[in-house]
């Protein structure tokens, strides 16, 4: 019901503050299961992309936005659950990958719209980084097609900054034609499951990279982002 009331109060600030665009929205089915496969650059894509989108879209959050005691984690949580962000545990293991599979497959068992960002977390730089392949896994087990998405000119309005991106350049969305994740499985013929999922994946992403144009990178976001990490601290050592 946040969702509802929230959306065009929220969008009607956004559009006078930023004043964003979509192309390609017409791929976007208007019933029916869906899958929306992003690149993602900051937090405020779960509210460029989602808010230009007729439909409600069901995003994962990571689990310590609703847990932390502060004001500001109790406020964000109560928003993120009203706005349909489901809480997920990022940690690894067998039962948080699970969980978050079975919420994965509960929206799209419902019909629903799901948002992904198959590089599991922000861009820290820019560039495009290698894509998990829970987007693949998903999307053969359910038959919902994917729609790939590009946010465009988000990285250069949010450099230096956590939350709110600058007012230019304007922050564009970029929506492409829908993958067939079951038929570029059948095109591979006898492969293993694991073969499967990654290519599915590198399609994918490949479908993303012409829509955003950025630099791209077989690594993964999250190991750039460890190493970052442990340089820093040992730097302050």
């Amino acid at each position: 019901m946040l969702y509802e009331i929230a959306k065009p109060f929220v969008m009607g600030v956004v559009r006078v503050v930023w004043d964003p665009t979509i192309e390609g929205r017409e791929h976007i089915p208007e019933t029916g299961a869906v899958i929306l496969a992003s690149n993602h650059h900051s937090y405020a894509d779960t509210v460029f992309l989602p808010g230009q989108v007729r439909r409600t879209v069901h995003f994962l959050g990571k689990s310590d936005i609703f847990t932390g005691a502060s004001p500001w984690n109790r406020v964000a949580a109560s928003i993120m659950r009203g706005l349909h962000v489901m809480p997920v545990d990022r940690t690894g293991g067998s039962a948080a990958s699970s969980a978050i599979a079975g919420a994965l497959l509960a929206v799209l068992e419902a019909g629903e719209i799901l948002g992904i960002y198959p590089e599991g977390t922000r861009s820290p730089d820019g560039r495009l980084y290698r894509g998990k392949t829970g987007v693949a896994r998903v999307a053969l087990a359910t038959g919902a097609p994917i729609v790939p998405v590009a946010m465009l000119g988000v990285h250069e309005a949010h450099q230096g900054r956590k939350y709110l991106p600058r007012r230019r350049p304007r922050i564009r969305v970029v929506v492409g034609k829908q993958v067939d994740a079951r038929s570029v499985a059948l095109s591979l013929g006898a492969a293993d499951e694991g073969t499967v999922l990654r290519a599915v994946t590198d399609h994918v992403m490949d479908r993303i990279q012409e829509l955003s144009g950025q630099e791209r990178t077989e690594e993964y976001a999250a190991d750039v982002k460890r190493r970052l990490r442990e340089a820093s601290a040992r730097r302050e050592v």
